[in-house]
Parts: structure tokens; C-alpha cells; sequence
């Protein structure tokens, strides 16, 4: 397993910050239309239960929102990806399919309301990832979103930079369909463990029935 630290600062911002790490080797392909209508259910239970005043208070959202207000990032400005994609989902916007680690990844977030890390392990530098915040002028490129203001965010890095924030995972990391060994970050934010667990749980299997996952090995930090 890959060991992961977690900085004095952060825990400053998000003390009851609890994250999943799951290690698995997967043969990515294109997304299976069993997964793509999991996620579709995931969006009709969603309208069930929100709009798009309401969700920012969904758990985990809500606790996700949080953290970037005490470390001083506006989460509105730069909001979470479990809030993009559950407001895009109450918005009536079509979401469009990536690829089956990438949508199950999206899964998960829709059913746990957490912001999730979908990243190829094989490109994290070094054995130690750590979490941290974001540093004035910190160079971070995110997926689809090009340079992106990282300063007082929650990051993951490695021994070269971020490569993982709660709004978007850097490209550097990024997955395709070449990926065969996967790292998954759950970010649970609202230091609820059997939530956690419960997410982890259907990550697992997500990863097992969509992605022939193999040597799954998953890990919990407090």
C-alpha cells in the first residue's frame, strides 16, 4: 500500500477528516451499460431528494464545503466535485460517459456524496502521498479545467507536486484506458465511519463486477 500522511495543517481545517485509500490491479474499458444505469438510478434518487438549493447541505457535501471555508477557499467559487456533480445531475445537464474507472468513480461519489480520487498509481512519484493545503502560486493543472488556483485547498502530493484535490484531479494522474494498477480516494470529510465503510464497500464491488479488480487492498487514515 501506498503510505499516506496527513499534515498538521490540514487536520487545522478538517479535523474530523477520514479518508478510504483502495489499491486494485483493473482492466479499464469502456463503460459497461449495467454501470452506466447504476448511475442513472443514482440521478433519479437525487431529484428524489434534492435540488439545487438543498444539496449543498447533503452530508458530506456539506462537510466538504466546510473545509474549504476554514482553509479559506470559497467552495461556491471552486466547489467540490461531488457538488459539480450532483448540482450538473439537479441542473437537467446530460453527463457524459468517460470511461468505466472514471464512471464508476463518479458512482461512488453520487452514492456517498463524497469527493472521490480516480488516479493510476503506476504516476505517483515516490511511496508517500501527503495531504496538505495549497500554497500560494502551487502549479496544478486540472482535468478539464487547465491552470488551476489550488491556494488554500486541500491537496494531495507527491514527491513532485499535487496531483489530487477535492474540485479536480491533476492530469498528470489521470487514468485511461491503459491503466492497470488504480489508486481510489474517498474523501470523508464529515468523520462518519460507517459511512465511509459503506462507500468503501460499494467501491469494492463497483470494482469487482466492472473491472476484473484483483488485489484489492484498501486502507483508512483518522
Amino acid at each position: 500500500m501506498i503510505n499516506v500522511e496527513i499534515s498538521a495543517e490540514f487536520r487545522a481545517v478538517a479535523p474530523d477528516y477520514h479518508g478510504a485509500f483502495i489499491e486494485a490491479t483493473v482492466q479499464n474499458c469502456p463503460t459497461p451499460p449495467e454501470l452506466w444505469g447504476e448511475i442513472e438510478q443514482l440521478g433519479e434518487e437525487l431529484r428524489a431528494h434534492y435540488d439545487t438549493a438543498t444539496y449543498k447541505e447533503r452530508p458530506g457535501v456539506c462537510e466538504t464545503r466546510a473545509a474549504y471555508r476554514a482553509a479559506g477557499k470559497d467552495p461556491s467559487r471552486y466547489r467540490p466535485s461531488c457538488e459539480q456533480l450532483g448540482r450538473r445531475i439537479l441542473q437537467g445537464k446530460e453527463l457524459y460517459s468517460i470511461d468505466a474507472l472514471v464512471d464508476l468513480g463518479n458512482a461512488v461519489s453520487l452514492k456517498s456524496g463524497y469527493s472521490v480520487a480516480v488516479v493510476d498509481s503506476d504516476k505517483i512519484a515516490g511511496e508517500l502521498i501527503t495531504l496538505g493545503i495549497g500554497r500560494e502560486g502551487e502549479d496544478y493543472e486540472g482535468i478539464g479545467r487547465g491552470p488551476l488556483n489550488i491556494h488554500r485547498m486541500p491537496v494531495f502530493r507527491d514527491s513532485i507536486g499535487g496531483f489530487a484535490t477535492p474540485t479536480s484531479d491533476h492530469v498528470r494522474t489521470r487514468c485511461s484506458m491503459d491503466t492497470t494498477h488504480l489508486l481510489l480516494i474517498i474523501n470523508g470529510y464529515d468523520g462518519d465511519d460507517a459511512r465511509l465503510k459503506e462507500a468503501t464497500a460499494y467501491t469494492v464491488r463497483l470494482l469487482e463486477q466492472f473491472l476484473e479488480a484483483t488485489e484489492v487492498e484498501t486502507n483508512f487514515s483518522v
